[in-house]
């Protein structure tokens, strides 16, 4: 029987971004761990030369969403082709159990590559090609490699099963202290920076192993703002406090 010849090991492949990612997320602490998960959060996908041609997104604007392939270029710098372990721990299971690197959706995979559904807000070619996108779950700065649209009819699967992942993870329920609540009504973008404070918190940022209450505040850095958390009990029910909201 004749076999399939494996590839030789020293193939490499050299992959050039073809834009960099702006959003509502300057550290890779408190992104939401898919996407979709905090709707309110904005970004912009700007295409770098040679690939901001307004020619490369010509009819773009008739699909609502798209999939970004990225890179996660802010992970652990062992990982890599070179340096990657089988197996990983997803917060999803609680931090400790180990399940293998192609079951899940970790960072830490041998090309750190990732997959995001965004979606399309509006396209701006006056200079260049900015993508104006929503509910994504990129840091400022996540490199680009490729855009396709979704398409409903390829792309959604009724039948799918969600493995160790089943549905949404759990919201926890979020409070906004009245310090804090000042900050915001303060701001110009004071409706949409709350939604994106309760959508972000509301899945709890911290590290997975960590549960109930804490005396520890959390700091995470969203636009241009550091919001400052603890989580507490409550009548026998864990919540989010936003304590304080304070410029970045």
């Amino acid at each position: 029987m004749n076999q399939t010849p494996l590839p030789d090991n020293d193939i490499s492949y050299t992959l050039t971004p073809i834009g960099i990612v702006e959003s509502d997320f300057p550290d890779k602490f408190g992104v939401p761990r898919q996407a979709g998960l905090a709707p309110a959060a904005k970004a912009s996908l700007v295409l770098l030369p040679p690939f901001d041609d307004p020619l490369a997104v010509r009819g773009l604007d008739a699909f609502s969403h798209l999939w970004l392939t990225f890179v996660f270029h802010l992970g652990p710098e062992q990982t890599g082709p070179g340096h990657w372990t089988p197996l990983v721990r997803p917060p999803r299971l609680g931090g400790n159990t180990r399940i293998g690197v192609f079951t899940s959706r970790s960072p830490n995979r041998p090309n750190r590559l990732g997959l995001s559904l965004v979606a399309l807000v509006g396209i701006d070619t006056r200079d260049g090609v900015r993508l104006a996108l929503r509910g994504g779950d990129l840091v400022s700065g996540t490199p680009v490699l490729d855009i396709k649209p979704y398409l409903p009819w390829a792309d959604t699967a009724s039948d799918a099963i969600g493995g160790f992942a089943p549905e949404r993870p759990p919201r926890l329920p979020i409070e906004i202290s009245p310090q804090a609540d000042v900050v915001l009504s303060g701001r110009d973008d004071h409706d949409s920076l709350r939604q994106l404070i309760i959508q972000v918190l509301a899945q709890d940022p911290r590290p997975a192993y960590r549960k109930g209450a804490e005396v520890r505040v959390y700091g995470i850095r969203l636009r241009d703002v550091d919001v400052r958390f603890r989580v507490l009990e409550q009548a026998g029910q864990t919540l989010i406090r936003v304590v304080d909201i304070v410029a970045g």
